[in-house]
């Protein structure tokens, strides 16, 4: 697939099989990630593969945030927010938690270490089109919690910045329409 076309023709998809995934699929789509610019080459993405419990594990920390939120957390209301939130991580067979750990060196601009973990997750989506993976990129309130960055023991400056979801489709994406980019665009001569 040409490289154009994979960017115009991923779309989110939320719904997966529970079909496995190689192992090898999954690294090379992490090697993906790992080819994203990165300024002064400071490699400031970190990875988390989440399979089985291991997604059960995540889930309960989610579950925690959850419950500890509710002004009742007995009321059937909270009861099904928490379980909710519990079951997030098992929506896919894997999740790739994406982290951000920024470098302290003196040249580093912290916008830039986000950047290029944001620019790490694009290449991840697009490998895992590329491998006929569903993906969907999650995020929320919960993603940025400080329950989150320490269950992935990550430093104070980091922060977790991407669930990806994946899993073999579940569902046919819709077409989606797009602005012009020619709207978007101004030439400054």
């Amino acid at each position: 697939m040409h490289i154009h076309e994979a960017i115009t023709t991923r779309r989110s998809i939320p719904l997966v099989t529970e079909q496995a995934i190689p192992t090898e699929v999954i690294e090379e789509i992490i090697e993906a990630g790992t080819h994203a610019p990165n300024h002064f080459r400071t490699e400031p993405w970190r990875f988390f593969v989440l399979t089985g419990e291991g997604r059960s594990k995540l889930g309960k920390v989610f579950g925690e945030i959850t419950q500890a939120e509710q002004t009742d957390p007995q009321s059937e209301e909270a009861r099904k927010k928490i379980e909710r939130s519990r079951n997030n991580p098992l929506r896919s067979p894997v999740v790739i938690a994406v982290g951000a750990e920024p470098s302290d060196g003196n040249r580093v601009i912290l916008q830039e270490e986000f950047a290029a973990v944001h620019a790490a997750v694009q290449n991840m989506l697009l490998a895992a089109h590329g491998h006929g993976l569903g993906a969907i990129w999650r995020t929320g309130a919960i993603c940025y919690h400080p329950k989150v960055t320490a269950f992935f023991n990550l430093s104070n400056e980091g922060e977790i910045v991407a669930f990806l979801y994946l899993g073999y489709p579940d569902m046919e994406p819709k077409p989606i329409e797009r602005t012009d980019a020619k709207q978007l665009t101004t030439w400054i001569d």
